[in-house]
Order: structure tokens, then C-alpha cells, then sequence
């Protein structure tokens, strides 16, 4: 089932309404521009980095990216208030449309790094930090958090850190609608196993109308997003954008009302010139054709896309021409299938 535009209530500013979550190890600058291509209005986000990696390392590397990213927010992690501003400035010189404090990972490294989910405990730290780089720059500073950490189960645990936060001049809260276990469970499980509370994020924004509140977590088909858009400003999704990208361009045409790629081939093909300048400039196929996997969820063919680019595109040399063996395969698996490209299983 489609939504249309117009079945989505409009009181929430365009520009969050739909967001790709920032994913480590996933939401790369490749990931970033084939996403873009699906949906072209769409926020996205990058992997969190450490403010600290910015002011010391290797800023080209960290912050590049493509200009057909934007709108695209860098995702900072850090707690210590001038580093933070620090960073942000490098963020804004460097293009960026948004700066997002993490304060929702809860894996040991960021943990020992005291920041992530651990900062929920002391929201007048994560104020601090908001506060000064709203100072230094002039785009939006944004949160992403958790709605409480442990055994902290209670919805007062999340108002009163937005509340704090809010004091510091974040105007937009992107909440993952679980908590955050700080001990005894991976990253992985801290996305799946603690039960998602859609309820506190819905009244998060009833009891504070005037910010922004993103909801994410669980969010995997339009059915769902159309729910929750009834009831916040904007919904933001995670692994399903990565394993079913679709859903994306889906989205975008349901949600923003953007012109879109008429099919899932027309993707792939526009993403062709791209991965041939990258590949120019010394980048290796598998990292581009792994973020492209799962275009085909659903769709005959799909598995032998799959394994054609597995095996395929990590060989030293490989070119542009594996992606199109790869469609010719689509093409065989689409003549041989009963059900047209299109529909689903």
C-alpha cells in the first residue's frame, strides 16, 4: 500500500520529516550517495565521529564527502564541551548542513570515551556541549538519543534530559524509542532486544510542541512511518534503509513528494558514474557494492544479485562491469519469474 503526499500531516518542518539514521560501518560516503539517488530530499546522516578525531586527525578523511549529499548532518561524539565547538566549527567550514550530538550508542569503546548513551546520566554535560557549539556556528546542533539507559524505565528520565538539553539551545531531539543497556548487551542487541516505547517519544512531543521530535527504531514500511508521522515531526530510518534500500525512494515520493528513480535499475544505473570516478581514484568496488546489496530485496533475481556482487566485487581489479553482469542476471531472473520486477513475493 502507497501514501499519497497529502496523507501525511504537515506540521512538522519538511526537512526532518524523513531521515536516514547514521549507521557505524554502514552510512559511508558511498552508502550516503546511493541513498541520495533513491531519495533526493531525504536528511542523512554519517557514522559518528569523535570530535576529537577531528581535531587532531585527519580532517579530509573524516569530513569529506560528496556535494550530492546534502542535506547531510555529521554526527559528533564527545563530551567535553570546547572540543565539541571545536569540531563543529570544522564541520561547518568543511559544508555541512547540521552538526548531531550521539548521545545514544551504548557500545564499552564509547562508553570509555564518555560519550554516547552513557551521557543521558548527566544531561547538564550534553547542555554544556550543545550550548557552546551552538555558539560557534551557525547551523542547527541536534540530538540523537536514547529514551533512558539501564533499568531507568521511567518517562520523567527522558523529559527532564530534553528539558536540560533544550536549556543548552537544541531546538531538534531524534529519539530512539528503547533504552540503551549499558552492561551485558552488544551494540547489536541494544537494537533489538530492549522493547521499543513509541509512546514516550509521542508524548515527548506533546508536552514540548515547539521542538522538533524524530522518532526512530523499528520503523520498516511506510505503514508504519504514516503512524507515526500522525504523531511527531519527522521519522527517521535505520537498518531497513540499509538492507531494503527501496524503501527509501518509496518514502521520498510518499513522504516528501520528491521525483524519484522509476525503478530499482535506474538506481543502479545512475549510480554507475560515480562508482567509475571512485574507482579512478583508487576506491575498491566492495566497498561501493556492498551498500547496493539489498536494492533487489524481494524481487526475482534478488539472491543471484546478491551473490554475483559478493563474490565479484572484492577481486582485485574489479570495474564497473561486475554491477552490470549483475543486472544482466536481474534481467534473466525477471524473464524466468512469473511475477513482474515490481512485485514482491
Amino acid at each position: 500500500m502507497a501514501f499519497l503526499p497529502e496523507t501525511f500531516p504537515m506540521s512538522g518542518p519538511k526537512d526532518y520529516r524523513l531521515c536516514v539514521a547514521p549507521m557505524m560501518d554502514w552510512t559511508d560516503r558511498h552508502c550516503r550517495y546511493f541513498h541520495r539517488i533513491l531519495a533526493p530530499n531525504a536528511r542523512l546522516y554519517t557514522e559518528m565521529v569523535t570530535a576529537a578525531a577531528i581535531v587532531r586527525g585527519d580532517r579530509d578523511r573524516l569530513l569529506g564527502f560528496d556535494p550530492a549529499e546534502h542535506p547531510l548532518a555529521l554526527q559528533l561524539g564527545g563530551s567535553d564541551p570546547a572540543e565539541m565547538a571545536r569540531a563543529a566549527s570544522l564541520a561547518e567550514a568543511a559544508g555541512y548542513d547540521e552538526v548531531n550530538v550521539n548521545v545514544g550508542c551504548p557500545s564499552d569503546r564509547v562508553q570509555s570515551g564518555r560519550f554516547g548513551a552513557c551521557l543521558m546520566a548527566t544531561p547538564v554535560v550534553v547542555r554544556d556541549c550543545v550550548d557552546a557549539m551552538a555558539t560557534a556556528i551557525n547551523k542547527p546542533v541536534t540530538v540523537k538519543s536514547r529514551i533512558g539507559i539501564d533499568d531507568v524505565e521511567d518517562y520523567r528520565f527522558l523529559r527532564d534530559f530534553v528539558a536540560a538539553v533544550a536549556d543548552g539551545g537544541c531546538r531538534v531531539f531524534i529519539v530512539h524509542a528503547r533504552n540503551a543497556i549499558l552492561e551485558g548487551l552488544s551494540p547489536k542487541a541494544n537494537r533489538e532486544v530492549p522493547p521499543l516505547r513509541y509512546e514516550f517519544v509521542h508524548r515527548l512531543k506533546e508536552e514540548f510542541p515547539g521542538l522538533t521530535i524524530v522518532i526512530n527504531g523499528g520503523i520498516r514500511s511506510l505503514q508504519e512511518a504514516h503512524r507515526q508521522l500522525a504523531l511527531v515531526d519527522g521519522v527517521m530510518i535505520g537498518r531497513e534503509a540499509y538492507h531494503n534500500p527501496w524503501i527509501l525512494s518509496e518514502a521520498e515520493q510518499a513522504i516528501l513528494g520528491g521525483v524519484t528513480p522509476s525503478c530499482r535499475e535506474a538506481a543502479i544505473t545512475a549510480m554507475l558514474p560515480y562508482v567509475r570516478r571512485q574507482l579512478e581514484n583508487g576506491v575498491r568496488l566492495h566497498s561501493m557494492t556492498r551498500h547496493m546489496l539489498g536494492i533487489f530485496s524481494g524481487q526475482p533475481g534478488a539472491r543471484a544479485w546478491r551473490r554475483h556482487l559478493s563474490e565479484n566485487a572484492p577481486r582485485d581489479g574489479a570495474g564497473a562491469d561486475v554491477i552490470e553482469e549483475g543486472l544482466k542476471l536481474m534481467h534473466r531472473g525477471w524473464a524466468e519469474s512469473p511475477r513482474k520486477p515490481g512485485e514482491r513475493a
